[in-house]
């Protein structure tokens, strides 16, 4: 370790920190390293993708949607 500090955190976050545990003397450091690793995108959305989504989502919000039935019997599968 090149160097050691110390946080505050709550005691609610403290338990659900030691309830992540894979083990019971796996350290909160080690805890804290793999949630990490999970939260972390190394492939992050591009400016592209984010505009379509948008686009998505505007969509929805204006109701030009189709449901799975009709897109099923539009294609024969129903």
């Amino acid at each position: 370790m090149s160097g050691v500090t110390s946080i505050r955190v709550s005691t609610d976050l403290k338990d659900k920190l030691s309830e992540l545990k894979v083990h019971p003397k796996e350290s909160y450091e080690d805890v804290i390293k793999r949630l990490m690793e999970h939260c972390v995108d190394d492939d992050p959305l591009s400016d592209a993708t984010i505009q379509a989504i948008e686009e998505s989502l505007a969509d929805i919000k204006a109701g030009r949607v189709h449901s799975l039935e009709d897109v099923a019997e539009e294609l024969g599968l129903s």
